[in-house]
C-alpha cells in the first residue's frame, strides 16, 4: 500500500505547556564545566516556516562534536528520571544525570565523550510550531530537515547519529526511510514500526489502555493536535491512513545497532525484530535482551555498546564492532537470568519450526498428531481458571530452547455471535509445575514468555507478507463467523527466546480476555471492548489439527553461544 500524506483530523491540545512546567521558548546560553547548553534554539522544518525547538548539550571546545538527536513529544525542558516516573522500570538513579529527560540519551555521560545531544520538541508539541502529527511522512520531513541542521552546524563534525526508546525509536524507523544525507548511524532501542497492527488494534482487536493513554502524554500543544482518537474510530481497518503510520523499512540503508526485547510484548518487540529483518542496511546488528527496556538502555555496559557503534560511525574510530556478531540474543531461563546466543540473521538461521499438536481429552501438546477429534470449551467472557479457558500443556523430556516467532494455528468455533477475540498466552513451569515469571511491559516480573490476539473476523492473511513462521493479518475486510462454524485462526504469539530444562513445561493459555491482568491505572495492552458471546471451543485432532508452530533451536551445532 502506497505511503503518502493522507487528510487528518486536528483538535485541541489536551493540556498546555504551562499546564506541564513549560515555559515560553527563550533562546538562553549557560556553561557548566566542560559543557556548552543552548536552549530554545528555533530550527526551521518543514519548508513552511515553521520552526521547532531544540536544546543542545555540546562540549565546551573548539574540536567539532558528533550530534545524537532525540526527536521526543516528552518535552525536551523537564528532566524526568524513569526511576522515579515508573519506580519498578529497574533503572538505577546512578546510571542517569539530572539532565536525563525521558527516554534520550544522558548529556552528562555523551557531552564528555565528544557529542552534542540535540534534543527537540517535535512539531506542534510544547511550543514547536505547526500542528501536531504523530508517526506521519509529515513529521518525518521535518525531522530530517533537523538532521541536516545539525549535521551543518558550526560546532558539529557533519556525521548524525540519532538516539532514544519507544517514541525516539519509531521516528528513527520514519525519518532513516528519507535516507537524510548528514544521517550516519542509528540506534533503534525498542519501538513499534507498524501503529496498527502493534499498538492499537492487536490482531484486529482495538487496544484500549496504552493507546488512548499515549495520547494524553504526547498532547501539550500551543497550537493544535492530531486527533488520534476520532481517527482511530474511523479507520477500523488497514487502510491509507495506518499506511502512512507505517515505517516503510525496505527504504532504510544507514548503518543500524537495533536492540529490542522479549519483554515489551504488546508493544515494541515486534515492531524491532520486524525493523531490523527488513531494513537494507548493509550494516546493521541486532540485540535481543530478555530485560527492562529503559533499564538495559542506561545500564553501562550497554551504554558503551552504544558508544562503540557512534564512535565508530559518526567519529571514525576503530571500536572493534565490526567483528561483533550480526545477531546476538538472550535464552531466559527464569526473571533476569539467560544466556546469549549468536547468529548472522533474524530470524536464527539454524532454527528448525516443529509442531506440537493440541489434544482436548487430555489438555496436552505432542509432538505427533493427534488422530482424534476432540474439543475444549471455555465461557467467551471469562478470564482465570476452567473454564474461563482452555489449557494445553506439554512436559519436555530433555532440554529445548525455543527462539522465535511463534504460531498457534487453531481452530475455533463459538456457539453464538458474528465474531470472537481469541487471545493466548505461552508460560514456562518448573518441574514442580510452578509458573516462571519474565519482566513484561517493562514494569512487571511475573510476566509470560509470550503473548497473541486475534479477532476471528480479521483471520484473513496478507499472502504477500505471510511467512511459514510469521502469519500477517491484512485486515482489509470483515469475515463474519457464524454458530457453530469452525474456522481456523493462525495467530501470530510475538517472538520469545526461552530455555526449558528436561522436566520443565510450555503451558498454552486460550481464553477470550486478556490472560494478563493488573490493576489500574497500571498501563499495559488491555482489550475491554469484546465482541465476546457465548461459548468458545476449540477443536483438536483428525480434521482439525490445532497446533502450535515453535523455533526450535538446536543444542548443538548450530547458532554459537557467548
Amino acid at each position: 500500500m502506497e505511503h503518502t500524506d493522507v487528510d487528518l483530523l486536528f483538535r485541541a491540545p489536551r493540556s498546555t505547556p504551562e499546564s506541564r512546567a513549560g515555559r515560553p521558548p527563550e533562546y538562553r546560553r549557560e556553561r557548566r564545566p566542560g559543557m556548552v547548553i543552548e536552549r530554545d534554539i528555533a530550527v526551521p522544518v518543514g519548508g513552511s516556516g515553521e520552526h521547532v525547538y531544540v536544546d543542545v548539550y555540546r562540549p565546551d571546545t573548539e574540536v567539532p562534536a558528533a550530534p545524537l538527536v532525540s526527536w521526543s513529544p516528552y518535552g525536551k525542558h523537564n528532566p524526568a528520571p524513569i526511576g522515579v516516573i515508573y519506580p519498578d522500570s529497574g533503572v538505577k538513579p546512578e546510571h542517569t544525570g539530572e539532565l536525563t529527560t525521558f527516554e534520550a540519551p544522558d548529556p552528562e555521560y555523551w557531552v564528555p565523550h565528544g557529542y552534542a545531544i540535540v534534543l527537540a520538541d517535535i512539531p506542534g508539541t510544547w511550543y514547536s510550531e505547526g500542528r501536531a502529527t504523530y508517526c506521519s511522512p509529515q513529521e518525518a520531513r521535518a525531522f530530517a530537515d533537523l538532521i541536516e541542521w545539525a549535521g551543518t552546524q558550526p560546532w558539529s563534525a557533519g556525521k548524525v547519529g540519532l538516539s532514544g526508546v519507544s517514541y525516539l525509536t519509531v521516528s528513527q524507523w520514519r525519518v532513516a526511510e528519507l535516507n537524510p544525507p548528514h544521517l550516519a548511524a542509528i540506534n533503534p532501542w525498542e519501538g513499534w514500526s507498524d501503529t496498527y497492527r502493534e499498538v492499537a488494534r492487536h490482531g484486529g482487536i482495538p487496544e484500549t489502555s496504552f493507546w488512548p493513554y499515549i495520547w494524553e502524554r504526547w498532547g501539550a500543544s500551543a497550537t493544535e493536535i492530531e486527533d488520534l482518537e476520532a481517527e482511530t474510530a474511523a479507520h477500523p481497518l488497514y487502510d491509507s491512513f495506518w499506511a502512512s503510520k507505517s515505517a516503510r523499512l525496505e527504504d532504510v540503508r544507514v548503518p543500524a545497532f537495533v536492540v529490542a526485547s522479549w519483554a515489551d510484548q504488546g508493544l515494541h518487540t515486534r515492531g524491532t525484530l520486524e525493523g531490523f529483518r527488513r531494513i537494507s542496511s548493509a550494516q546493521k546488528w541486532l540485540d535481543v535482551h530478555g530485560r527492562k527496556k529503559w533499564a538495559y538502555y542506561y545500564e553501562p555496559e550497554q551504554v558503551e555498546r552504544q558508544r562503540a557503534f557512534f564512535d565508530h560511525f559518526l567519529l571514525g574510530r576503530d571500536t572493534g564492532i565490526e567483528d561483533w556478531p550480526r545477531v546476538r540474543v538472550e535464552v531466559r531461563d527464569r526473571f533476569d537470568e539467560g544466556v546469549h546466543r549468536t547468529a548472522q540473521q533474524w530470524p536464527l538461521e539454524d532454527v528448525e519450526y516443529r509442531r506440537l499438536h493440541l489434544r482436548a481429552g487430555d489438555a496436552s501438546m505432542g509432538w505427533t498428531p493427534a488422530e482424534a477429534e476432540e474439543v475444549a470449551e471455555y465461557d467467551g467472557l471469562g478470564s482465570g481458571l476452567a473454564p474461563r479457558r482452555a489449557t494445553f500443556e506439554v512436559q519436555f523430556a530433555e532440554p529445548v530452547e525455543l527462539v522465535g516467532h511463534v504460531t498457534a494455528q487453531l481452530h475455533v468455533s463459538t456457539s453464538a455471535g458474528a465474531d470472537m477475540d481469541v487471545f493466548v498466552a505461552l508460560f514456562k513451569l518448573d518441574a514442580e509445575g510452578r509458573q516462571v515469571g519474565f519482566p513484561y511491559y517493562a514494569q512487571f516480573e511475573d510476566g509470560p514468555v509470550a503473548v497473541g490476539w486475534q479477532r476471528a473476523s480479521h483471520r484473513e492473511l496478507d499472502d504477500e507478507r505471510s511467512t511459514p513462521y510469521l502469519p500477517v493479518l491484512a485486515h482489509r475486510r470483515e469475515l463474519p463467523v457464524t454458530p457453530d462454524e469452525v474456522v481456523r485462526l493462525d495467530v501470530e504469539v510475538w517472538p520469545s527466546g526461552t530455555r526449558f530444562e528436561a522436566g520443565e513445561r510450555l503451558l498454552l493459555v486460550v481464553q477470550g480476555s486478556d490472560v494478563m491482568r493488573y490493576p489500574k491505572p497500571l498501563t499495559y495492552a488491555r482489550h475491554e471492548g469484546t465482541v465476546n458471546r457465548g461459548t468458545h471451543r476449540v477443536h483438536t485432532g483428525g480434521r482439525y489439527d490445532s497446533a502450535l508452530l515453535v523455533p526450535v533451536l538446536p543444542a548443538a551445532g548450530g547458532a554459537g553461544s557467548v
